[in-house]
């Protein structure tokens, strides 16, 4: 028995939000997805908005509700540019301190300190050695890497954070104090 063969459906995407037209009022962004829909795709804008209700609600809303949808938008980008400008300060003002710490005889660990947790990972994948993330005297994360590998991950960190200005980099060395 031969199966019967569907055929593919076409679907519009919003060029704005990137959902199908249909959801765009679920979206942020409805009156630029309605701009959009209507010079890309009149015929559809036509079928989901020409209804009698919907042009009901377009006619209710005046002027001023538009201003102030406006003025609540400016604000929540006003918000989000200033938190992304907040975290770019932070990131530049930060700064990363690597320390040699010996051990005893030979053995000896490198700490960073001013890298977020996920580095950690990185550090053990890329050096071949156990790495983890621990509290310093202060209270602060440090990652503690096994191993005299502190220049090397200062390349590593130069290259894998290029956010990273090399003078916020500090490269340090702790000897263990000897018993007299």
């Amino acid at each position: 028995m031969a199966t019967p063969v569907s055929t593919a459906k076409q679907v519009i995407y919003c060029g704005i939000c990137s959902l199908p037209p249909e959801y765009c009022e679920f979206g942020p962004t409805l009156d630029k997805c309605k701009k959009w829909l209507q010079e890309k795709h009149p015929e559809m804008f036509d079928k989901l908005y020409s209804e009698p209700e919907m042009s009901e609600q377009l006619a209710k809303t005046s002027l001023e509700d538009q201003k102030q949808g406006n003025d609540v938008e400016d604000k929540k980008k006003a918000k989000e540019a200033a938190k992304i400008e907040r975290e770019l300060q932070k990131k530049m003002a930060s700064k990363v301190i690597i320390t040699r710490i010996a051990r005893n005889k030979r053995k000896c660990v490198t700490n960073v300190y001013g890298l977020e947790n996920f580095a950690a990972k990185s550090f053990a994948t890329k050096f071949a050695c156990g790495s983890s993330v621990v509290k310093n005297n202060q209270g602060n994360d440090e990652i503690v890497v096994q191993g005299d590998v502190s220049e090397d991950l200062f390349e590593f960190i130069l290259e894998t954070w290029p956010d990273v200005p090399e003078d916020n980099i500090e490269l340090t060395e702790e000897k263990k104090p000897k018993k007299g």
